[in-house]
């Protein structure tokens, strides 16, 4: 079997920090071809993985607001090139900005509430009047990844409709790929790996017989980190330290 493995590196990355933890050494060094073909010789239950194409969508942060994590980053994209990780690294933009927005504190959900004037600070107009339940604005800098659920779906839907995959993997908890996702169930057998520990995203959920059917669901652990690095050093680049 001929298997398509279509990653979001952002995701996949936050997601890992997530379930690993921030600061935790030993996971970041990943071989992503070895996890994810572990991952689905395990659970599957499709017949052997004859090739597989890796299809790394990501883009390069920029060195003027963090040089070493630059550093680390090239470090290891060429790592995963030179030891076979990956078949593809496709790039999206990396956008740095400045944005305006209320200010708020998350509740249990994690959703915004508005934070409030009120005593102990307090806003006064240009008349010296209380303004009760005035809001703050904040001006933040904003750094975000642009175009990798794009890349992921375009690779994705080449290489199934074009016939040179048998199935896909797709490691990405984005449910802004929903159209692709259903778009290829109807073609080959789909495998969605959760890469973050929250709750697998609603909007790419699915019966396993939908389409073709074949399909599976898979959220990933510590130990699928842990045990699929890369070995330390990889000709001579070498495993950033902490990582």
């Amino acid at each position: 079997m001929r298997v398509g493995v279509y990653i979001d590196g952002y995701n996949l990355y936050y997601g890992g920090r997530g379930i690993c933890g921030r600061g935790t050494a030993g996971w970041r060094w990943l071989d992503i071809r070895a996890m994810l073909e572990g991952v689905v010789s395990a659970h599957s239950g499709w017949p052997t993985i004859a090739d597989s194409r890796v299809v790394f969508c990501t883009a390069r942060i920029r060195g003027r607001d963090n040089v070493d994590s630059q550093r680390d980053q090239d470090t290891y994209l060429r790592a995963l090139v030179q030891h076979g990780a990956v078949d593809v690294i496709e790039f999206g933009t990396y956008v740095a900005r400045t944005a305006t927005a209320p200010l708020a504190t998350a509740d249990r959900r994690g959703r915004p509430v508005l934070t409030e004037a009120r005593w102990p600070l307090m806003v006064r107009d240009g008349q010296g009047v209380d303004v009760p339940r005035a809001t703050f604005m904040a001006s933040v800098a904003r750094r975000e990844e642009k175009g990798s659920d794009v890349n992921v779906a375009s690779h994705m839907l080449v290489d199934v409709l074009g016939g040179s995959v048998d199935a896909a993997v797709v490691v990405s908890n984005d449910s802004d790929l929903k159209m692709p996702v259903d778009v290829v169930r109807q073609h080959v057998p789909l495998g969605l790996v959760n890469p973050t520990k929250g709750y697998p995203a609603g909007a790419l959920n699915a019966a396993p017989s939908t389409g073709v059917g074949g399909h599976w669901w898979y959220q990933l652990t510590m130990t699928d980190f842990t045990i699929h690095q890369m070995p330390a050093s990889v000709g001579r680049l070498t495993r950033p330290v902490g990582w």
